[in-house]
């Protein structure tokens, strides 16, 4: 567990965990569906089981977001490259919970994991161009814009989006 602030709490992913995040989904769908291509393919329960075992085989770091004791969303890293001392923070956040600096709060205390932790060099996050609200918790914690992957995601109704990536170095890092 790491205890984010008094409201928020990351635990970290577990089999215990699919059906929260499976009912958050199909609550949200309409509105999740604009930036999360998975949302589509997750129709039902078993589709977040294989994610979720998925995550665990990978060893990725992954964790459920509490917020006042409520389950709101997801965050961890992806894409963990040790010998290169990189990885990539991904995260979702349900609607409800939008607004209150959850998300910004939960990536500044994995930041600070991955390099002290961990001992990364690299943190990347990847942001769909018109997605502001995400793209706003990279560019407020100091990340750089590195430049645009063109088409780089496959959106639902078969729309191409370009990412932005973002990436902080352990050497720019102020805690």
């Amino acid at each position: 567990m790491i205890q984010v602030t008094d409201d928020i709490v990351l635990n970290p992913l577990s089999i215990d965990d699919i059906f929260k995040i499976f009912n958050t989904i199909n609550t949200e769908r309409e509105y999740m569906r604009e930036w999360l291509p998975f949302v589509d393919s997750t129709r039902e329960e078993e589709d977040t089981a294989n994610f979720v075992n998925y995550v665990l085989e990978t060893g990725d770091k992954q964790f459920t977001i509490y917020y006042q004791g409520k389950f709101v969303g997801l965050t961890g890293f992806k894409d963990t490259d040790m010998l290169n001392k990189k990885l990539e923070i991904g995260y979702w956040l349900s609607q409800f919970a939008q607004g209150k600096g959850i998300m910004t709060a939960c990536v500044e205390k994995l930041i600070d994991y991955a390099f002290t932790e961990m001992g990364m060099n690299r943190i990347q996050i990847k942001v769909a161009e018109g997605n502001q609200k995400s793209r706003r918790i990279p560019e407020k914690l100091g990340f750089t814009s590195e430049g645009i992957e063109r088409d780089g995601e496959l959106l639902v109704d078969d729309v191409y989006t370009d990412i932005i990536v973002y990436s902080l170095l352990k050497r720019e890092y102020n805690k």
